[in-house]
């Protein structure tokens, strides 16, 4: 589960407010941008926000890709209808965790010495050697890709994805997807996210008052 920037917008969060003072243009150089930027987004003002973007990459598992798909609904992805699953490396054992009783979105970690650990890999163990057998063998028999790809199970085959959207986009994102009831891959990745925009986005990072402790 690893986030990558690919690009930004250039010089974005002055570009940001060099935008939102359209309408005063004398004084559209100014550099003093940190009170302008606090003073849209506490009042409403996120026109501007949309006008700055940036696109990213994401390792993931095709479960929590598909979650992703809910916040950025066009992005660009490895195919294993064009190459083979493990062009990405291994598919990825999950780990267990039991249901909340209170809360039906959330899950609850258990300690590491849990026999049910070792239980449910061995369990995923036997699955994924089910999977490669079918998955080789239909390859080895000329099937094609996309065919072969049937039998790889969403949540433990390994997925690149690149997303873009505009700063508005991504600040939602990340206020929506680090509260706790996200499941906890997704939420890795949001927080992920999170540091990513500290570091590039610093004013407005502190105008939302985003820590960098995870």
């Amino acid at each position: 589960m690893t986030v990558k920037l690919i690009w930004k917008t250039p010089d974005a969060e002055n570009l940001l407010a060099y935008i939102a003072r359209v309408s005063n243009p004398d004084n559209q150089d100014n550099p003093n941008i940190a009170g302008l930027i606090g003073y849209m987004w506490k009042n409403g003002h996120f026109s501007p926000f949309e006008m700055v973007s940036m696109c990213i990459e994401v390792d993931t598992v095709r479960d929590i890709g598909r979650q992703i798909l809910r916040h950025k609904p066009n992005p660009q992805e490895f195919s294993q209808r064009y190459q083979t699953v493990d062009k990405l490396g291994n598919l990825v054992y999950r780990e267990f965790r039991v249901q909340d009783k209170k809360n039906r979105q959330k899950s609850i970690e258990i300690p590491k010495d849990d026999p049910r650990h070792e239980t449910w890999k061995h369990l995923q163990e036997k699955v994924i050697e089910a999977v490669y057998e079918a998955y080789d063998w239909c390859l080895a028999q000329g099937g094609a890709k996309e065919v072969a790809r049937a039998v790889l199970p969403e949540g433990m085959t390994p997925t690149r994805m690149y997303f873009s959207g505009n700063l508005r986009d991504w600040i939602h994102y990340v206020q929506v997807r680090t509260d706790p009831t996200t499941q906890k891959e997704h939420r890795l990745i949001a927080e992920e996210v999170k540091q990513l925009m500290i570091r590039e986005f610093p004013v407005i990072s502190e105008v939302l008052e985003w820590s960098d402790d995870v």
